[in-house]
């Protein structure tokens, strides 16, 4: 009993509905997630010689792109879910119901930055390391959803933060765990919250990387690589904690795989790109020094033009023919 009063209860429900409107607690976990991301990026870009309003207008390339990213990788990694007899392939557009891929998230959100990048004559390295800490916090924020939704927690516990896991029904009677409420609080389930440990882990990341940043003076997109380092570090061992349903590469969760991977590529790139020296300057990669004004030539340093270097060759010549300008032997 007292273990149980220990534990830490579930919200009864994700779903509200505002008449026929839903109002779903993922999306607005993720929603939030993406202004703190801007908001804490604007400030840190403009610290750097950056512009103000250009992390803005970036995210309109960069936010999309992730979304469809991230559940590009969703749907390609949890296939099972959505494809095969009694699937509805309809489903894997439903990203209201969870499932993004950080993984997919990050590398199609690049893209979408890389374009608006060059668009706008910004370095995308620099760019990367001014939003760093507001992607891991986003991220971190985003971890609420699945709280939530009752999703991506681990096996049973008896620790005193365990997660208590409710039955949710529908007002049909069904079960749903995603939009049911949950009427009876007598949980079915104490778990792991591995949603928690990642929200903490992550938040540990950003104080990490902003201190280093301080410190260091970092550029060239080692804030970024030290944040992707730091979080698949701590990806890798919450992953192997997760007990809902994965695809599996030699019995182990693919994203372990992929952490692993990636973890070994950003350690690599901080390590390496530590030869291009300290931190860029921002005005001088994209040009935005204003040019010295050249003297304006006065009307004396105009050149004459045809028209009137002709007048003046044809006045010289009828000065000499003249009568007056001829003089005595």
């Amino acid at each position: 009993m007292n273990a149980v009063l220990a534990t830490i209860p579930s919200p009864d429900q994700g779903v509200w509905y505002l008449g026929p409107l839903p109002i779903r607690a993922y999306a607005l976990c993720i929603i939030a997630g993406i202004i703190v991301a801007i908001w804490w990026g604007e400030r840190r870009w403009v610290a750097r010689g950056g512009i103000k309003g250009e992390v803005t207008d970036i995210a309109v390339w960069a936010v999309p792109f992730g979304l469809v990213g991230g559940r590009l990788y969703h749907v390609i990694t949890d296939n099972q879910k959505y494809f095969g007899p009694g699937k509805n392939p309809l489903a894997a557009l439903e990203i209201w119901n969870g499932g993004l891929g950080i993984w997919g998230a990050i590398a199609l959100g690049a893209v979408g930055a890389w374009i608006a990048c060059r668009r706008k004559g910004i370095p995308l390295p620099a760019l990367a390391d001014a939003l760093a800490p507001g992607i891991v916090v986003a991220q971190a924020i985003g971890r609420l959803g699945n709280y939530f939704n009752q999703e991506l927690y681990g096996g049973d516990t008896t620790l005193p933060w365990g997660l208590e896991i409710y039955r949710r029904v529908t007002p049909e009677g069904r079960e749903d765990a995603l939009a049911g409420v949950a009427i009876d609080h007598t949980p079915i389930q104490v778990v792991h919250p591995t949603f928690l440990y990642e929200l903490l882990w992550n938040l540990g990341v950003a104080l990490l990387i902003v201190w280093a940043d301080r410190k260091f003076r970092l550029g060239h997109g080692r804030v970024f690589a030290l944040y992707v380092a730091g979080y698949t570090a701590g990806r890798f061992w919450i992953e192997m904690m997760r007990t809902d349903e994965a695809t599996l590469i030699f019995g182990t969760r693919v994203n372990v795989f992929v952490s692993a991977l990636v973890f070994i590529g950003a350690v690599a790139y901080f390590i390496i790109a530590r030869s291009r020296g300290e931190r860029e300057d921002v005005a001088a990669l994209r040009a935005t020094a204003e040019p010295e004004a050249e003297p304006e030539a006065g009307p004396a340093a105009e050149p004459a033009s045809d028209d009137v270097a002709e007048n003046q060759n044809d006045d010289v010549e009828e000065e000499k023919n003249s009568p007056e300008s001829v003089k005595p032997e």
